[in-house]
């Protein structure tokens, strides 16, 4: 009896102080010290009594402010994405409404983008997930792996620190009816906003293309997220919706370029994806090799 009204207690605690709604629970046989339940659930509120996050755990200690929870599945919704977030085994701090999740940690959004990494810590009032540990993140036809992330719930905004790896598949080739795929590496850090359509590279920025290699200091590449005007002849449209998403790649800072044997040099160079041409800026130089002989005369 005293220990049926202690989690009422506790239950009413948790309700009034942070606004949360124990759904269900079913109780298990505490050890010394410890309040366990099985099929634990919190569920937070926003205005209006709309539903902002839940959280839900096969089992949990909730002894101190730390509730430790096991087979964690937590969701967050926001005004434009939603976020679904699944680890093994986390705690929730329910102070600072913070939670640090371990083994198998999977995001999954509304648009389509899946974060899979070995921990993460979302803090939920900042509304950023954070990590140091390796992440590979995969969203429609792009694929990015790097060491520590920081990111807005929903992933529209994504920072990794460092060794950054792209790779960009279903990438039309001119002339050909194949589609290839651009992998794109740098030391990082690499910023991706999937709301501007925009992803920068920073740092022995490598570009590595089926014609050859592009290296700079840093690199802007934009996505169209749009399809092909009405007016572009059908051959046009058509390569541009069935390959790659890619606009427009600016390349900046001590810019090589290399196609076979022959190399260049620029400042700066952008890459058209519609137009499929490279037009260098800043004092650029071509060296081009020729295996063309030419003998000269030794005499007058």
């Amino acid at each position: 009896m005293i220990f049926r009204v202690f989690l009422f207690l506790a239950t009413f605690f948790l309700v009034s102080i942070f606004k949360i709604e124990v759904k269900t629970y079913v109780q298990v046989q505490p050890a010394e010290g410890q309040q366990q339940m099985s099929d634990f659930s919190l569920s937070g509120f926003g205005e209006k009594g709309k539903k902002s996050w839940d959280l839900t755990g096969k089992q949990a200690d909730i002894a101190s402010e730390i509730i430790k929870l096991n087979n964690i599945e937590s969701n967050f919704y926001g005004d434009r994405e939603n976020m679904k977030l699944t680890a093994d085994r986390g705690n929730f701090d329910r102070v600072k409404g913070s939670m640090h999740l371990e083994k198998d940690v999977v995001i999954t959004t509304s648009s389509g983008a899946r974060l899979t990494t070995n921990s993460l810590d979302w803090d939920r009032k900042e509304q950023l997930v954070t990590t140091p540990d390796p992440v590979n993140i995969v969203k429609d036809d792009m694929t990015i792996d790097g060491q520590g992330v920081r990111a807005n719930t929903g992933l529209n905004i994504v920072n990794l620190e460092k060794d950054v790896k792209v790779q960009i598949d279903n990438v039309a080739v001119s002339g050909s009816p194949k589609k290839g795929k651009i992998e794109i590496t740098c030391d990082g850090p690499l910023e991706v906003d999937y709301q501007k359509n925009l992803a920068t590279f920073h740092d022995k920025v490598k570009v590595h293309t089926q014609d050859g290699l592009i290296e700079s200091d840093a690199m802007d590449v934009y996505f169209s997220g749009d399809k092909a005007p009405a007016d572009q002849p059908k051959q046009a449209q058509s390569e541009e919706l069935n390959g790659s998403k890619i606009d427009k790649i600016i390349a900046r800072g001590s810019v090589k370029i290399t196609r076979g044997q022959n190399v260049s040099f620029s400042d700066e160079a952008v890459y058209s994806a519609r137009e499929r041409k490279i037009t260098l800026t800043g004092r650029p130089k071509l060296v081009i090799f020729s295996e063309e002989k030419f003998n000269a005369p030794l005499g007058n």
